[in-house]
């Protein structure tokens, strides 16, 4: 498959570019610094800015699957940031045809309990909270539209590096915990889920999610 990577060089983005390429899919890789990234022979890295849209378009045209893992963390405004760059990936990514996105989600927007969010929890992190709800917003911007085929995946309330055990749980809008109340999956593991869903496509125009 030819897939185009947004944001391949971050925390999320590095395991999904591993995965994909040990996969044997051919890569784009979309990044600010395209130097970072260890020269592969299925690695196209290309320099990029989500704000552009025109040149955005462009280098996604052809793609089989766009996957994003663009972020604004290290940004000022970074829920205002991540909304213009989620709006400029959706816009680009219908303008060049590509018929399928997938999108790195939060868990902030998961159910602890019938229409409770984990973002609407007392003790939620004022730290994470302008990123939570800009994934937020994506979601439902993405449910709203009818025009882009599109998947979103989140991950459970913690996500860390450790190992790629292939073995996990997939759910859709409610938080996973496991029988100690824990809501984990290692960055590996949560890269396994993304890539066969990329390979699969068994939850189109839907969110899903994955935990132990």
């Amino acid at each position: 498959m030819n897939l185009t990577l947004i944001g391949a060089s971050g925390f999320i983005g590095s395991a999904l570019l591993n995965e994909a390429l040990t996969r044997g899919h051919q890569v784009t890789a979309l990044v600010r610094h395209p130097q970072k990234l260890a020269p592969h022979p299925l690695l196209q890295a290309l320099p990029s800015d989500v704000l552009d849209t025109a040149t955005l378009s462009e280098q996604l045209r052809g793609a089989d699957l766009v996957i994003s893992a663009f972020s604004g963390h290290a940004q000022e405004d970074v829920y205002g940031y991540y909304v213009r760059g989620f709006e400029s990936i959706l816009a680009a990514t219908q303008a060049a045809g590509v018929p399928r996105l997938m999108l790195v989600g939060g868990a902030a927007s998961l159910e602890v309990a019938p229409g409770q969010l984990l973002l609407d929890s007392p003790d939620f992190p004022a730290a994470y909270r302008a990123t939570a709800e800009g994934a937020k917003t994506a979601l439902e911007r993405l449910r709203a539209q009818q025009t882009q085929n599109w998947t979103l995946i989140s991950p459970a309330a913690e996500i860390f590096p450790g190992e790629r055990t292939g073995q996990f749980r997939l759910g859709q809008d409610q938080l996973l915990v496991d029988a100690k109340g824990q809501s984990r999956i290692s960055v590996e593991d949560y890269a396994v889920a993304f890539l066969d869903e990329a390979e699969t496509a068994q939850h189109a125009w839907q969110r899903m999610s994955v935990a132990y």
